[in-house]
């Protein structure tokens, strides 16, 4: 070895390599590879200080009369001091190396990998025989022959590197690759694995660290695991197909394989397999939901189950599955063990348990049978559904099945029920019980007897869904109340809005005499205030039982919510926030223009009462397409266009109880004094009777969103005129409301036929009064010049308005009839004659809209 230079790192790497070192990097930074201290040369220092200072004791004792034993004795207690000095620096090991070394290799040697320990700058100090039969004994001082021997194959040289760089660095590494070797004239492939790992003898520092080198060959390995993934693939090949269909499921109903004769039977399509299938794609009906069920149940037993399946191309096919639970995770394996396709197939008695299993598991309604214990035998998948049990209520007792959202009072009436039809009785009465957390499901119970049952089989359960049935229920009895509350609102609202129309008319008369700084003029507007709050309550009383008299036009969302915003902004206060956000090109409707932006008005009024501390009120509206109607959140919105607006504040929110009452009539959540809770009664009134809908969604402490849909209308070039009339009529109201013309005034009730006499004298017209019909005819016949307007009540005693518009106009038929009437709009549909052309004011009303109605009539 000596004089032969050092193996450095790039030695143990051939050209190949070291362009792979050029392009990723050196193996390893500048470490010292030797360390520096030497433990002999401590030893010998100290040596040949206490040899000099034993000369120098011997010289001392010279003269000493026994100067052979102090010599002796200096000597030996010198050799102590230098042992012990040596032990305790680390320098002298008390140990048997010759057996150590000898154990050491015959286990090394005993090993059938290859095993070689190298220092790191690449020179050789063992290696087991085993390593020299696998590498050769090629460059024996070295570990270049694992260069040699990787010459020529990239994936093994790259392989060498790694494992050398890793070296290097102080760490572990394994890697496999292949050699081409030549054997007996032939070239054979073989694997080795190839280990390297950092081998420290003693501490930390005191001692050269070296490299263990483990390989190892593993082509009978490497054959074994081909002939193993081989054998696999012909038992997956039998398994696919095979005459039996098998069906692996997950937990969550995602199907994870299913062989190709399922596949073939069900008719599904490679698209099909590829894109991901679940349960609900190919089990009919709540099938899925009864095999997750019976899977739960399944451990250790397999189950059976009849169920239809659903091929591809939407056809039913009936099959029998067995059903087991999967042992090391969740899901399940169902195997199809039959196709049904006679119906005689398996005999009579076959056919009739097949078919009495398809008609007991693909049932719409829930069925369970229970024992004579009262625990349940059997429930198909729609018990499961409809009462929320993923194990279909199976070994449970019924009565704490059908209670568990209940109230406690209720379960006592359930207990009876089921006591009942255990003992035989029939005639049960049906049982209303109440589903999920929140109560808001509603299920049928249905008990009855089995009249053979045995102690197995004793009663039947019957479920049905009646939460749809309920709300009908409830809707019914809301209808109910409200034409109730309807009838007597029409009823009281004809002589109650005549009452309200005069003293709002005399209060309008007086306020012109009168100026603002005058002492009256105060008490005046109080009296004109309280008049037109009593008739708003009548006019929302009339609103939410629907009997309001609408005067629909054609109009632009957009331009009421922009003639809209500056009074709610004013409503709303400076704490709350409001958002506009309009939908571009935006649908016409048809609806009432002021009692649509009483609608807006009242939802900003009510969110800004629920964000008393601030907030947003965002307005959104967008056109609804037909298509998008399915998508949408309501489900029972019928498929139309519509023209949506979206009502939402950042207020407190409505709990559900809240908000399933919300457009009762005289329902509200403020105090007394502060809401007459006629509010939202008269949005819905209003939608609904303009042909529209209306839903609300709420969270507590989210806030509440309103979303009103009001069905398209398509303008035609009449539409386009009413539109631009309309805009045009709305921008002109306080215009001059002075006019000229001779006017009849028809009505029984003398103080509103005095105020409205008065009225139009002040803006110039000349008027003619009469308390009945027939007096108005006669004054028609006998006048020397031609009325130009006539203005009456609907309802009079002897004759009524439209029977006497109908004779006025025989006389005269260039006259024009404008109708004032406080009853309800369907009321009025049953009076006036549709061939008689007319107009109409609704009562009560004030001076401002009496002058600007006949000034309109009388421009025509």
């Amino acid at each position: 070895m000596a004089g032969k230079p050092a193996f450095s790192q790039n030695q143990l790497v051939s050209p190949a390599m070291r362009e792979i070192e050029a392009q990723q990097g050196p193996l390893t930074a500048d470490i010292p590879l030797v360390s520096s201290r030497s433990g002999g040369g401590v030893i010998a220092i100290a040596a040949v200080v206490l040899a000099g200072a034993l000369g120098t004791l011997a010289v001392l004792t010279f003269d000493s009369s026994e100067p052979i034993l102090l010599t002796a004795m200096a000597f030996l207690a010198t050799l102590g001091v230098f042992f012990v000095f040596g032990l305790v620096a680390g320098h002298i090991r008390i140990a048997d190396h010759s057996g150590n070394a000898n154990i050491t290799d015959a286990l090394a040697r005993s090993f059938k990998d290859g095993l070689c320990v190298t220092t790191l700058d690449g020179r050789r100090v063992y290696a087991n025989p085993a390593f020299d039969e696998l590498v050769g004994p090629t460059n024996y001082d070295h570990v270049s022959a694992l260069e040699s021997l990787c010459a020529g194959e990239p994936q093994a040289a790259e392989a060498l590197f790694r494992l050398a760089r890793a070296a290097g660095r102080g760490e572990s590494r394994t890697e496999e690759f292949r050699l081409r070797t030549v054997v007996a004239g032939q070239r054979q492939s073989r694997w080795f694995r190839l280990s390297v790992s950092r081998l420290q003898l003693g501490r930390s520092g005191e001692s050269e660290p070296l490299v263990l080198w483990r390989m190892t060959d593993v082509t009978d390995d490497r054959r074994r695991e081909a002939e193993a993934m081989r054998a696999l693939e012909a038992t997956l090949g039998y398994y696919e197909t095979m005459p039996l269909g098998l069906l692996v499921a997950g937990d969550d109903a995602e199907i994870e394989h299913l062989n190709d004769t399922l596949a073939k039977w069900l008719g599904l399509s490679a698209s099909s397999l590829a894109r991901g299938l679940k349960l609900t794609d190919i089990v009919s009906g709540d099938g899925a939901l009864l095999l997750r069920a019976l899977a739960r149940d399944a451990e250790h037993t397999a189950r059976r189950i009849d169920l239809d399946l659903v091929r591809e191309d939407g056809v039913i096919w009936p099959a029998t599955l067995l059903v087991v639970q999967r042992s090391q995770q969740a899901g399940f394996v169902a195997a199809v063990l039959e196709r049904i396709t006679e119906p005689n197939a398996g005999g009579r008695g076959r056919t009739a348990d097949v078919r009495f299993a398809r008609f007991f598991q693909s049932a719409p309604f829930g069925i369970a049978t229970v024992g004579a214990d009262g625990r349940i035998v059997s429930a198909n998948a729609a018990f499961a559904r409809l009462l929320l049990d993923g194990k279909a209520g199976r070994g449970g007792r019924a009565v704490d099945v059908l209670t568990r959202n209940v109230e406690p009072d209720r379960r006592a009436e359930v207990e009876a029920a089921l006591n009942d039809a255990l003992a035989g009785k029939a005639n049960i009465q049906p049982l209303e019980i109440t589903v999920g957390e929140s109560r808001e499901l509603t299920r049928r119970v249905f008990f009855s007897a089995l009249s053979r049952g045995s102690a197995e089989e004793a009663a039947v359960l019957y479920v049905i869904d009646a939460t749809e049935l309920k709300a009908l229920e409830m809707q019914f009895a809301q209808s109910q109340k409200m034409e109730a509350i309807g009838k007597l609102a029409g009823g009281v609202a004809h002589d109650f809005n005549n009452v309200l129309t005069a003293i709002i008319g005399f209060s309008d008369l007086l306020l012109q005499t009168h100026r603002p700084g005058d002492p009256a003029y105060r008490n005046i507007m109080n009296i004109k205030t309280a008049a037109n709050r009593a008739g708003e309550l009548v006019s929302q009383l009339l609103a939410f039982s629907r009997r309001q008299t609408l005067q629909p036009e054609v109009l632009q969302i957009g331009e009421l919510l922009t003639d809209t915003s500056v009074m709610l902004n004013r409503l709303l206060g400076e704490k709350i926030e409001l958002k506009i956000q309009p939908g571009r090109d935006l649908w016409y409707v048809k609806a009432d223009y002021s009692q649509l932006q009483s609608v807006i008005i009242n939802l900003a009024v009510n969110a800004r009462d629920a964000m008393p501390d601030g907030g947003q009120l965002i307005i959104r509206t967008r056109n609804v397409a037909e298509r998008d109607c399915q998508k949408l959140e309501p489900q029972n919105l019928p498929v139309g266009e519509y023209v949506m607006i979206e009502v939402e504040d950042t207020g407190h929110g409505m709990t559900p109880e809240v908000r399933a009452k919300i457009f009762e009539p005289f329902f509200t959540t403020k105090s007394v004094g502060k809401g007459t809770g006629l509010g939202l009664a008269t949005v819905y009134g209003i939608v609904k009777q303009t042909g529209g809908y209306v839903f609300v969604d709420s969270t507590p402490g989210k806030g509440t969103t309103f979303r009103i849909f009001l069905p398209r209308h398509v303008v035609d070039a009449e539409d386009e005129v009413e539109v631009a009339a309309g805009r045009n009529g709305r921008k002109e109201r306080h215009r001059d409301l002075t006019g000229s013309g001779r006017v009849l005034l028809v009505e029984d009730e003398d103080a509103v036929r005095n105020f409205a006499a008065e009225a139009l004298k002040r803006q110039g017209y000349e008027v003619l009064q009469a308390s009945s019909g027939a007096e108005a005819i006669e004054m028609v016949r006998t006048a020397d010049r031609p009325v130009d307007l006539v203005i009456s009540d609907v309802i009079m005693p002897e004759m009524d308005g439209p029977s006497m518009g109908r004779q006025l106009q025989e006389i005269n038929p260039d006259i024009k009839i404008i109708f004032m009437s406080g009853y309800p709009d369907d009321a009025l549909n049953n009076s006036l004659d549709p061939n008689v052309p007319f107009a109409f004011l609704q009562k009560p009303f004030t001076l401002a809209q009496l002058a600007a109605k006949v000034k309109e009539e009388l421009a025509k």
